[in-house]
């Protein structure tokens, strides 16, 4: 069957202010040594199972800009400019029948745009797994990252090891983001994987089941695939779009549908959900340390420092996050690194929108 792919990149990445601003979010950045951008590689890494020309990408219209930019080889009519943005259920379901209005059916992988991925072979295995199972009945697969530690920031997937298959298992329940211990007792029990945001399942399948969990939706979205490619497509797109609830995949179908299978990833992923990733992501010098850019550390240890020409001189600093760019310094504590939103909103309190 056909392969296709959405990549969602619509996504602000406030947690990795100040290089990600809302005019350049995280996709949009290199944080690897290589110099390519995230939507990049994430576009590079699907290349081997996905033809360019049946890649598409969901994003806004701020950014449509910035991807014709950095994926020159991908048809125009393959941006997908959502008005406004209402969660991952409705990003699917647009990504979904545009997909539909060129194949009747087909394989449909969803990933994020900002993740990053060490091993490139053993990530397009799995995926080519998990179609086999997606070709099947309708049904839903996602795939779920084996923890290697208890990770309180992530959802977890339960899956039913007692149900396999192929390489692929039954999902019992999705849960929210637990305190420590119950990560621990999740990560001990070998039944939990991280919830990684990427599903593969073919486009009759998703259609139905929103047809069937989120039917408002549903006909909206139809609407707008009865649109596409007339000259009314653009009014009925921010005339339906905005009035769709903001639902989440998960939420929305993935914990009320059947047939949901978990197939196991183990290919080196990470989120890059903070800045404290960076250090997982370039490695870290004898001191423990992640420097980039023109800097200087004497009895420093344990810190992430981020600059460019201006030279960044650290002394006796210790467990500290120091991102220089032109027009904003960010010094935080690393235990702070997951509160950087919180800076965002005084600046917008305070009126200095011009940094965000």
């Amino acid at each position: 069957m056909k392969k296709t792919a959405l990549i969602m990149a619509g996504g602000k990445g406030e947690r990795f202010w100040p290089k990600s601003r809302q005019s350049l979010p995280k996709q949009f950045l290199s944080l690897t040594n290589d110099g390519k951008t995230m939507i990049q590689l994430t576009v590079e890494r699907i290349l081997p199972l996905v033809n360019l020309e049946d890649i598409y990408i969901a994003t806004n219209t701020n950014y449509k800009h910035l991807v014709m930019e950095q994926l020159p080889g991908l048809p125009e009519e393959n941006i997908l400019c959502e008005p406004i943005g209402r969660n991952t259920a409705p990003c699917i379901g647009l990504g979904a029948v545009h997909i539909q209005h060129k194949y009747e059916d087909a394989i449909m992988i969803v990933l994020p745009s900002d993740h990053l991925i060490k091993y490139n072979d053993i990530f397009t295995e799995t995926l080519s797994n998990a179609c086999e199972v997606a070709e099947m009945e309708t049904n839903l697969v996602t795939i779920g990252i084996t923890p290697n530690y208890p990770e309180t920031g992530y959802g977890y997937i339960k899956a039913d090891k007692n149900q396999p298959l192929k390489k692929t298992f039954s999902v019992e329940r999705f849960v929210e983001k637990p305190n420590f211990d119950l990560a621990k007792s999740y990560v001990e029990s070998g039944d939990y994987y991280w919830n990684s945001g990427m599903f593969i399942w073919k486009l009759s399948s998703i259609l139905k089941n929103m047809k069937s969990f989120m039917s408002d939706t549903y006909e909206g979205l139809m609407k707008i695939q009865s649109a596409i490619g007339t000259p009314e497509e653009d009014c009925v797109l921010k005339d339906t779009f905005p009035g769709f609830i903001s639902d989440s995949i998960d939420y929305g179908i993935m914990e009320k549908a059947s047939g949901i299978y978990l197939i196991p990833g183990n290919f080196g992923w990470d989120d890059v959900g903070s800045w404290l990733a960076v250090e997982r992501v370039k490695g870290i010098d004898t001191a423990a340390n992640t420097l980039t850019g023109n800097v200087l550390t004497i009895d420093t240890e344990h810190c992430t420092i981020e600059g460019k020409e201006r030279l960044i001189a650290a002394l006796g600093l210790k467990n500290l996050i120091i991102v220089d760019t032109d027009d904003a310094l960010l010094i935080a504590d690393k235990n702070s690194a997951g509160d950087i939103k919180k800076l965002l909103s005084v600046l917008r309190e305070t009126n200095r929108e011009k940094y965000l």
